[in-house]
């Protein structure tokens, strides 16, 4: 339960219909396992003491006894463990039956909630049998078992329950036909503050049910910024006139954590991030919240640490699934071309400067300045494609950005830069021989003149190459390659670049291809350092600031989740487990919040780029951070990190 994380369990055990001892001790059984297995909330199906198809027995006395009787038998049994059971059942209530569930901790009944939409239509018949739960409004009630003295407990539709511990971790119960209405309880219970919404469910299987079962549920738990547990009923219930098929799914914020298989039986675990849950909330400002009206049922859990087993995608800016990269990297294509092109078209502009250094970041300009003057119908001669070969520009690099110009159609201009780089060091009384970053920056800032002078010729605009780590990291010159006139990579991540010129690679004709591909598999570098005796890239960017995958995984979680660093490091040792060791990560986790913070002076200013991904760093779009804000807050969150 630690950093927000808790393990919780969907469970469907065999039952047999009516047989409530059966039943309890199934209950029991799952409930030890699931424990075992570090779960801290277990949900059961609906009406799972008794089984939902009983009929009419459920007005027979003998089974409304054997569902109590049950029901103090898993109490007496699982007191000793520490997770909470929701568990389906009949209770009789004022004269009336209801289609409960009992939301059960340490031997105690912490709440009675009733079923609030009883299905009638097609194969239900539950009006026939129970009452619909009290109005939402009204105040729960206490009441006890019948035949047990000494539980006590609220019973109310209206019921939320709350970790005192961690009070993120606050849940309200559904059952099954609460969730297909249009105005679901669970709205209400999350403006109250409930991040997970248990849902026990009994729900029969036909054709086409279990896509359109997890759609509503990914809508709602998206809707909601909640977690949704969904505990269905499966084996053991009368195939009489339905079948039940056990289609357990655990959610969180509209993706699906875990599922089960239809048909199958046993227990289905999910790590929930309730804090992260919390802070979606806080990041969204229209999540309005509103109260319940009654406070909600406390209880005691101690905080453990919980071992994940929830997948952590080593790339989260990059969507996993062949088809669908492939779609969304056309998507993103055609976002930054028709950004471009929007552009070009408002200033009545048909011509746009790009330096080309055969690089990853400059190609990827490329490529999008391609499309966007395919969408304006503009000549590809209006493409000013421009190598500026100075002291660390290697063969293969130059060789690329020519033929990449050629290939597209671009006008290829060659302006060699060594000269007038050598000017300005005598002029400002600098040592070509020390390599330091005025000897690196001034190539940056040279190469920008350039451009900016031939788009004025040309009454174009210069196109920004950099990308979205660059630009966390602050690997860029200031007014240098930090700027341009419309910046078209500017919130994508490096990790992303490369399936983007992969994706072109794999869409053009072969010596384009080939083209491409090679500028994948070139050194990230700047070239701003001459090169290794043999010719190779001397500078190599990813040796100097740490690796882009590790990076763009920090970017991720620090932007868009707000996560503290040690929260950050816990996820990255599950995402790089077998690539990058513990202390790799932590060193360039540290690198990473000092540059981020020391850097920020170069996002305050930057030029005009658009937004495709969920996160930017403009400062007119999601990110507004004084440039002299302390990283100390953050430095010693990452002091006492263990490396193990």
């Amino acid at each position: 339960m630690k950093d927000g994380f808790l393990k919780i369990a969907c469970v469907t055990p065999p039952l047999r219909v009516a047989d409530c001892a059966y039943n309890a001790e199934q209950i029991i059984a799952h409930a030890r396992e699931a424990a075992a297995a570090g779960a801290k909330l277990a949900a059961f199906p609906e009406l799972c003491l008794t089984g939902y198809t009983c009929g009419d027995l459920f007005l027979q006395e003998p089974l409304l006894r054997g569902a109590e009787d049950g029901l103090m038998q898993i109490l007496q049994e699982t007191a000793d463990l520490s997770m909470l059971l929701v568990i389906g059942l009949p209770y009789v209530c004022g004269g009336a039956l209801y289609n409960c569930a009992a939301v059960c901790y340490a031997g105690k009944i912490l709440g009675m909630v009733p079923k609030q939409n009883l299905p009638n239509y097609s194969e239900f018949y539950e009006v026939r049998h129970f009452t619909a739960g009290p109005d939402a409004e009204a105040v729960p009630q206490q009441q006890s078992l019948h035949h047990h003295t000494g539980y006590t407990f609220p019973f109310g539709a209206k019921l939320l329950f709350s970790c005192a511990e961690m009070p993120d971790f606050t849940f309200g119960v559904e059952i099954c036909e609460d969730v297909w209405v249009g105005d679901t309880p669970s709205v209400a219970m999350a403006k109250a503050g409930a991040t997970l919404i248990v849902n026990l469910s009994c729900s029969d299987e036909i054709i086409g049910k279990e896509d359109y079962r997890r759609t509503i549920l990914k809508a709602k738990s998206g809707s909601l910024l909640c977690a949704y547990a969904y505990a269905d009923a499966g084996f053991g219930e009368s195939t009489q006139d339905m079948v039940f098929a056990g289609h357990d799914l655990i959610l969180e914020n509209g993706s699906v954590l875990a599922e089960s298989k239809l048909f199958a039986q046993g227990i289905l675990y999910g790590d929930i991030d309730v804090q992260r849950l919390a802070g979606e909330r806080r990041r969204s400002n229209t999540f309005q919240s509103e109260p319940f009206g009654t406070p909600a049922v406390k209880f005691s859990m101690p905080l453990t640490e919980t071992v994940l087993q929830r997948y952590v995608d080593a790339a989260p800016f990059v969507p996993s699934g062949t088809d669908e990269l492939t779609q969304r990297c056309e998507k993103i294509l055609t976002l930054q071309a028709m950004g471009l092109a929007t552009r070009l078209r408002h200033i009545g502009c048909k011509t746009a400067v790009v330096g080309l250094s055969g690089g990853l970041d400059s190609t990827l300009a490329l490529i999008v300045m391609v499309h966007a003057f395919r969408i304006c119908g503009l000549d590809p001669a209006g493409m000013l494609a421009v190598t500026m070969p100075c002291f660390g520009t290697t063969d293969r690099t130059y060789q690329n950005a020519c033929r990449l110009a050629e290939a597209y159609g671009a006008t290829l201009r060659e302006v060699p830069i060594q000269n007038s780089v050598r000017q300005h060091f005598a002029d400002i009384g600098h040592d070509e021989s020390v390599h330091d970053v005025t000897y690196e920056n001034s190539q940056a800032r040279e190469r920008t003149q350039v451009l900016m002078d031939m788009a004025n010729q040309a009454g174009g605009i210069v196109i920004g190459t950099g990308d979205l780590s660059e630009l966390a990291l602050g690997w860029a010159t200031y007014n240098g390659d930090h700027m341009s006139m419309y910046a078209v990579n500017a919130s994508i991540p490096k990790t992303l670049v490369r399936y983007l010129v992969a994706h072109e690679a794999a869409q053009t004709e072969p010596a384009l291809s080939a083209v491409l591909r090679d500028v994948l598999d070139t050194p990230v570098s700047p070239e701003l350092l001459p090169p290794e005796q043999d010719g190779t890239i001397a500078q190599k960017t990813e040796e100097l600031v740490g690796p882009y995958a590790l990076h763009d995984f920090f970017l991720y979680y620090v932007l868009r989740l707000g996560f503290a660093p040690h929260k950050i490091y816990r996820l990255a040792k599950l995402a790089f487990a077998g690539t990058y060791d513990n202390a790799t990560i932590l060193k360039w986790l540290k690198k990473f919040y000092w540059r981020f913070f020391s850097q920020q002076f170069k996002r305050s200013c930057l030029p005009d780029g658009p937004k495709v991904g969920s996160v930017t760093l403009s400062p007119r779009g999601d990110w507004r951070m004084p440039s002299d804000a302390c990283v100390t807050l953050w430095q010693k969150g990452l002091e006492n990190i263990p490396e193990e």
